[in-house]
């Protein structure tokens, strides 16, 4: 990630017009799919616009508490992060997983427009579901994730329980500046940020919130997670880590399923 980071930075210096975002060079995409291991999961694929996107929906064995929606990070591709998505389960949560475009069995191209469009789609269409409408709602995002989460949480506050977000960046424009701060005024001049948490956390109200990240990170810094924390309304809490990133489960795993229980309970719909 940090490789690709330093090649975006030097695109971004190289920016010489006004409006910029940038956001085709945010995404890594994979095409290979890992294995996985839980028998209980259903495919369902969808068209949006020209292109077909793919989601995973695996289901715990016992009678589930509540549906996860899990949005994953800039690398890879649902698969890479079934690890994540069996600890929740194997926790009674039943978890929905999107492919955006371009990534694993999803066609198309992802840019921040496309996977904001994406995500919107697959979370009306999962939520309105019989298995899922009548269960409470969490939306967990991590790392680049955390962006369209608290995205689609500010737009769907009536229909969740709960919004968690993990190894978070604050916005777009403040990660490409963390990775070349020699350019940060002509990025906070030229970039643009379609959406970002740090602004988008201000407008969900009542909403509990979980903000996690660890403070050994070495892919995104733990300030900027403090960012959107600071900028969260009530109720909320910021869970310090250690670990690598994106790993807060299967480090703290029973803390963080514990709090997300809590969530569900304080806020039943």
């Amino acid at each position: 990630m940090k490789t690709r980071f330093l090649f975006l930075i030097l695109l971004i210096a190289k920016v010489i017009t006004v409006n910029a975002q940038m956001d085709d060079k945010f995404y890594f995409p994979k095409k290979d799919i890992r294995p996985n291991e839980w028998k209980k999961t259903t495919e369902l694929n969808f068209n949006v616009d020209k292109d077909t996107i793919n989601t995973v929906f695996l289901q715990p064995e016992q009678k589930p508490k509540a549906t996860i929606f899990l949005f994953h990070g800039a690398g890879g591709n649902i698969s890479y992060y079934y690890p994540i998505a069996i600890r929740l389960v194997k926790a009674d949560f039943q978890v929905v997983m999107v492919d955006f475009r371009g990534y694993g069995k999803s066609t198309g191209i992802p840019t921040h427009k496309s996977i904001a469009e994406d995500g919107k789609i697959i979370f009306d269409k999962y939520s309105k579901m019989k298995k899922i409408k009548k269960l409470p709602i969490i939306i967990y995002g991590l790392s680049i994730g955390t962006q369209i989460a608290t995205h689609i949480a500010k737009e769907n506050q009536n229909k969740i329980n709960g919004l968690v977000l993990e190894g978070g960046m604050s916005s777009f424009g403040d990660i490409a500046a963390f990775y070349a701060p020699q350019y940060k005024d002509e990025i906070e001049k030229s970039f643009v940020n379609p959406y970002c948490s740090k602004q988008d956390i201000k407008t969900i109200i009542k909403i509990p919130k979980l903000i996690i990240h660890s403070a050994e990170d070495k892919e995104v810094p733990i300030e900027q997670s403090k960012i959107v924390f600071s900028n969260a309304t009530e109720p909320k809490e910021f869970m310090e880590i250690k670990g690598e990133h994106m790993q807060g489960t299967k480090y703290n795993g029973k803390e963080i399923i514990a709090k997300i229980n809590k969530m569900i309970k304080k806020n039943d719909r």
